[in-house]
């Protein structure tokens, strides 16, 4: 499909949170802009995300920067060889700080093998005790590691007051329900449009709408039909109607819940 011939980004006039993109790694436009074209289709509070320790200052001085933007802390499993004693003195330094609100972007990811698996595994698991030190909600990746993913979750998740969410969600039904009933979220992207990813339409058909998170994870993954060009936040309506489809909702009603769920996940005081 042409540019020209692309279907604008609709509108559907309710409030929307991205839960999960990296405002850094975007270069086709300036933060600014970036940010001024997802407000213009109504997402209101963006969440940028680290992966490793040199971007977690930078993650944070863009929140700090943008009232609407907010940041989590944390080292991808890509990045986990990485992880040391100054990373968790980072962390702990500005975990209190009112502009962080989880920690991640931490997991597994046995599909690239960037890190020795047992790294990964001990890395992932220091996070998770570190997240239940700050009492925050946690950021996962998960990738061809749904045992080992499951095997932590049910040992650390009954310890995490606050749980969190399991981003780009492509892994098997088992871990995804597995996940739902320790009470953690499932993210929902644009890989949910695309045409083979028939396994992320059927976990999002089994689980609970109450459940599900939109993101974008842009740069990447950007959805139809605007696949093959930079992502960035103001496509998520897209991943909207798409989980509508798939569950046989309204739009609104998606894009109406997985606000609730953001916001009880990540901003619960402004709930009370």
């Amino acid at each position: 499909m042409s540019k020209k011939n692309r279907r604008a980004v609709p509108e559907y006039h309710r409030p929307i949170i991205e839960t999960h993109f990296h405002l850094d790694y975007l270069k086709e436009a300036p933060a600014d802009t970036i940010l001024a074209e997802a407000r213009a289709i109504g997402v209101e509070r963006f969440m940028t995300i680290s992966v490793q320790p040199d971007n977690m200052p930078t993650a944070l001085a863009l929140a700090l920067a943008h009232d609407d933007v907010y940041a989590t802390l944390g080292v991808h499993p890509h990045e986990a060889a990485l992880f040391d004693d100054a990373t968790v003195a980072y962390m702990r330094d500005h975990a209190a700080n009112h502009k962080v609100v989880a920690v991640g972007e931490i997991g597994l990811d046995y599909y690239y093998d960037h890190c020795d698996r047992s790294v990964q595994r001990q890395v992932f698991c220091r996070q998770l005790e570190l997240a239940i030190e700050f009492d925050q909600p946690v950021v996962i990746h998960t990738r061809e590691a749904d045992a080992d993913s499951m095997a932590i979750l049910q040992e650390y998740a009954p310890q995490m007051r606050r749980k969190g969410v399991i981003h780009s969600f492509t892994s098997g039904l088992e871990l995804g329900q597995l996940a739902v009933e320790l009470g953690f979220n499932l993210g929902i992207n644009g890989i949910v449009t695309f045409n083979k990813a028939v396994n992320v339409r059927e976990v999002v058909a089994a689980t609970p709408l109450e459940r599900l998170l939109l993101e974008t994870d842009s740069p990447y993954l950007t959805p139809m039909p605007y696949r093959g060009i930079e992502n960035a936040p103001k496509y998520l309506p897209f991943v909207a109607e798409k989980i509508a489809d798939v569950k046989g909702l309204p739009v609104e009603t998606v894009l109406e819940q997985t606000w609730q769920n953001a916001m009880a996940t990540f901003f619960p005081a402004e709930l009370s």
